[in-house]
C-alpha cells in the first residue's frame, strides 16, 4: 500500500503539535520509546521502514569527507529531488530509496540544509510548503511562517527619539527582528498528516553530516565573509562560524557538533522541547539578551519574545491559491505569503494576451508589465489573513485581471510605480488605476527551495528561510543554529496620517508578508511541474518567468530555469542579470523599460531555483541551477537510460 493510500492521522483543529496534560509523563514515555527503538524495530505502516543506524558517534576511523558531485539535471524513476546542495539531495534520495514518501524526503532534505546551508535554512526559521497528494488528487498548503511576539506593535521598530524606523542594519542584527520559529512545528504537522517516518528517523542523515562535516565551497565561504563583521560581535556565532577567527577556507571541512546534539535531542524529545521546553527557554534568552562580545560597539537591541509566544505558535493548513493558465492549473501559497496571489494575478493578466515564442521581446514586455501591476496590488492588499482582510478571491478573479490588463500598452511600458487597482467585484472593460502607491519594501533575498517527487506520484514544493544570509546573526549558545530576522519583512515605518492603510505593519502574533512561492502545476489533474526559488521579493518574478519560459516560450524545464532573468516589482527600473540585458536590453529599452544590473546579493544573480517536471507517469526530471550560486543538485532514485 502506498503512503498516500493510508488514512491521514487526525490533525488537531487548533494546536499544531500533540499536547499532554502531563508533560513529565510524556517526556518519560518519549525517552522509553527511544530506548526501545534502539533494540526493537519500529513497526511503521506502509513501505518498508528506513534502515535506521543507532544514534551514536561515528567511528574514529571514519573515511575522509569529500565533496559530493553536483549535477543540475537528473531524469529517472522511483522518485526525484532538486535542491541547492548535494548532501541535502542525497538525504532525500536515501529516504525515497528506502520507502519513504515525498513529505518524508522533504523533511530530511530540509534538516540537512540546516547543516550545509545554515545561513538560509535552520530550525530557527520558517517556510511554506505545497503538497500534491496523489491518492486524493488534491493540493495542500502548509504555512510555517514565523510570528511576531505578542508584545509587538506597529511602532516597535520606530525610534521614539526620531519618530523614524531604526536603521535597517540595526533592525536585522537584533533580538527585535526574531520571529517565533515555525520550521519544527511545520515538519511535525506535515509528517503527522502525510508522512510515513518519524522525525527522529528523518533527522539521522543531517546528524551524520553535522558530525562528519561537509566540504566548504566558495558559496559558503563567501556567505560567511559577507557576515564576518557582525558575526565577530556575537560570541557563539563567532565561535561556530569563524573558526580560527576567520571564514572557513574553501576545501576545508566544516563540522557542527552542537547542531548534531541539538538534532539528537529534538529526535528524543520532539517538537515540544522547542515550543514548551528547555530549548525554547534558550531561544527566548538569546532573543532577550543577545550574547554580544564585551568589546563590540554594535547596537544589538533586545527582542520582545517571551516563552508564551513559543507556546502559542502553530503551523497552519491553508487553502492553496489556484488559477487556470493555458489549460493548466497553477497552485501556490496563499497569504501570509504573497507568492500565490501575485504569481496568480500576473498569470491571469497575461492570459489576456497571445504570447509567442517567435517574439520573445513582446512576451517579456507583457511579463514585465503584468508583474508591475500585480506588485502594486500586492503592496496595497496582501498581509497576514488572520490579522487583516485580504481580498484574495477578487485579486485572483478574471474580472480584476481584465481590468488591470487593459492598462498595458503593447509598445510602451507604463511609468512606475503604478497605482494599485480596486479588487472590489465591480469590474468594467477598462478602468484607470487608483490613487497613491507605496515604495517596494525591503525583503531579504536569502532563502532556499527544494522540490521532491516520490514513486507514488506525490509532490512537494518547499521554500524555507531565516531571511538574510545569517538571519539575525544570533546563534543560540551551544545549539549550533542561527535565529531568523523575519520580522524585518514587516513595514517598519507606519504610513503617514491620512495615507492608505498598510496590511503589513507589525502586530502581536502577526505573520510578516512573504514572497515565497512554492508552486505546483497540474495538467488534467496530475502533476506537471513543481518550482520555487529564493530571492526575497524577486521570488515571485523568478517563478513567474520560469512558468512563462516553460509554458509560453516552449523551453524545456532545464532551459526555462537557466535562462537569464529580469525582475519588475513596480519600480522605475527593471533589474536584470547581465545576460538578460545583453540579449534583450536594447529592444526592451525601445519600449520604455529602464534596465539596470541587479545589485544582489550576490551581484548580478537573481534567485537559485529548483524544480521538477513529470515527463510521463513515473518518469521525473529534477532540475537545479547549473551556475547560479555555485549550481544546485538534482538526483533520482533510478536514472533513466
Amino acid at each position: 500500500m502506498s503512503p498516500s493510500a493510508m488514512s491521514p492521522i487526525p490533525v488537531p483543529p487548533v494546536r499544531s503539535r500533540r499536547r499532554s496534560r502531563h508533560p513529565g509523563r510524556l517526556r518519560r514515555r518519549a525517552a522509553l520509546a527511544v530506548v526501545l527503538a534502539a533494540t526493537v524495530p519500529l513497526a511503521v505502516p506502509g513501505p518498508a521502514a528506513l534502515a535506521a543506524p543507532p544514534l551514536t558517534a561515528p567511528p574514529v576511523t571514519a573515511p575522509p569527507v569529500t565533496a559530493p558531485p553536483k549535477q543540475p539535471v537528473a531524469t529517472g524513476y522511483g522518485g526525484a529531488v532538486a535542491t541547492v546542495d548535494p548532501d541535502a539531495s542525497r538525504s532525500a534520495i536515501e529516504v525515497l530509496r528506502r520507502g519513504g514518501n515525498a513529505v518524508d524526503a522533504a523533511v530530511a532534505a530540509a534538516a540537512t540544509l540546516g547543516v550545509t546551508e545554515p545561513y538560509v535554512a535552520a530550525i530557527g526559521g520558517g517556510g511554506y510548503l505545497t503538497y500534491y497528494d496523489a491518492k486524493r488528487r488534491r493540493v495542500y498548503a502548509l504555512d510555517g511562517r514565523e510570528t511576531a511576539p505578542r508584545a509587538m506593535h506597529e511602532r516597535s521598530f520606530v525610534d521614539p527619539s526620531t519618530g523614524q524606523a531604526i536603521p535597517f542594519d540595526q533592525a536585522v542584527t537584533s533580538g527585535l527582528s526574531v520571529g517565533v520559529p515555525g520550521t519544527v512545528a511545520q515538519w511535525d504537522l506535515a509528517l503527522r498528516r502525510f508522512g510515513t517516518r518519524d522525525l527522529g528517523t528523518l533527522l539521522r542523515p543531517a546528524i551524520d553530516v553535522a558530525e562528519k562535516g561537509f566540504v566548504v565551497d566558495q558559496e559558503f565561504h563567501d556567505q560567511t565573509a559577507t557576515n564576518e563583521a557582525r558575526f565577530r560581535d556575537i560570541t557563539p556565532t563567532r565561535k561556530l562560524f569563524l573558526p580560527g577567527g576567520k571564514p572557513p577556507a574553501v576545501g576545508s571541512v566544516f563540522r557542527n557538533p552542537d547542531l548534531a546534539r541539538t538534532y539528537r535531542e529534538l529526535a528524543r524529545r520532539g517538537p515540544d522541547w522547542l515550543y514548551e521546553g528547555r530549548l525554547g527557554e534558550e531561544v527566548v534568552r538569546t532573543v532577550q539578551k543577545p550574547p554580544v562580545e564585551p568589546a563590540a560597539t554594535r547596537n544589538v537591541r533586545p527582542g520582545l519574545m517571551r516563552k508564551g509566544d513559543l507556546e502559542a505558535y502553530k503551523s497552519t493548513w491553508r487553502e492553496p491559491t489556484r488559477v487556470s493558465y493555458r489549460g493548466l492549473d497553477v497552485y501556490g501559497m496563499p497569504p501570509s505569503s504573497s507568492g500565490g496571489s501575485t504569481v496568480g494575478e500576473a498569470l491571469n493578466i497575461l492570459g489576456n494576451f497571445h504570447l509567442d515564442a517567435k517574439d520573445q521581446v513582446k512576451a517579456l514586455h507583457y511579463y514585465l508589465e503584468a508583474s508591475k501591476l500585480a506588485y502594486a496590488d500586492r503592496g496595497r492588499y496582501v498581509g497576514d489573513p488572520d490579522k487583516v482582510d485580504v481580498p484574495l478571491k477578487e485579486l485572483l478573479s478574471r474580472g480584476f485581471a481584465s481590468e488591470r490588463a487593459c492598462l498595458i500598452k503593447p509598445d510602451r511600458a507604463a511609468a512606475a510605480p503604478v497605482a494599485p487597482g480596486s479588487p472590489d467585484g465591480d469590474y468594467a472593460p477598462c478602468v484607470p488605476p487608483g490613487g497613491a502607491t507605496r515604495a517596494l519594501a525591503y525583503e531579504g533575498p536569502q532563502t532556499t527551495h527544494l522540490a521532491v517527487a516520490d514513486k507514488w506520484g506525490n509532490v512537494v514544493s518547499y521554500t524555507i528561510t531565516i531571511e538574510q544570509f545569517g538571519g539575525s546573526g544570533l546563534t543560540v549558545p551551544g545549539r549550533g543554529f542561527l535565529l531568523n530576522n523575519e520580522l524585518t519583512d514587516f513595514t517598519l515605518q507606519p504610513p503617514a496620517q491620512g495615507a492608505p492603510a498598510d496590511p503589513n505593519l507589525p502586530g502581536p502574533g502577526k505573520r510578516p508578508r512573504s514572497s515565497m512561492s512554492p508552486t505546483i502545476v497540474l495538467k488534467d489533474g496530475r502533476p506537471m511541474l513543481a518550482v520555487g526559488t529564493p530571492g526575497g521579493s524577486t521570488i515571485i518574478t523568478t517563478v513567474l518567468q520560469i512558468l512563462l519560459n516553460r509554458i509560453d516560450l516552449g523551453m524545456d524545464l532545464p532551459a526555462a530555469l537557466a535562462a537569464p532573468r529580469a525582475t519588475q516589482r513596480n519600480t522605475p527600473q527593471v533589474f536584470a542579470e547581465q545576460a538578460f540585458i545583453d540579449r534583450y536590453g536594447t529592444a526592451l529599452a525601445a519600449r520604455g523599460h529602464r534596465l539596470e544590473l541587479f545589485a544582489g546579493p550576490p551581484a548580478g544573480t537573481i534567485g537559485a531555483a529548483a524544480g521538477l517536471e513529470v515527463l510521463r507517469p513515473g518518469l521525473v526530471q529534477a532540475v537545479a541551477e547549473p551556475v547560479r550560486r555555485g549550481g544546485g543538485s538534482a538526483m533520482v532514485v533510478r536514472p533513466a537510460r
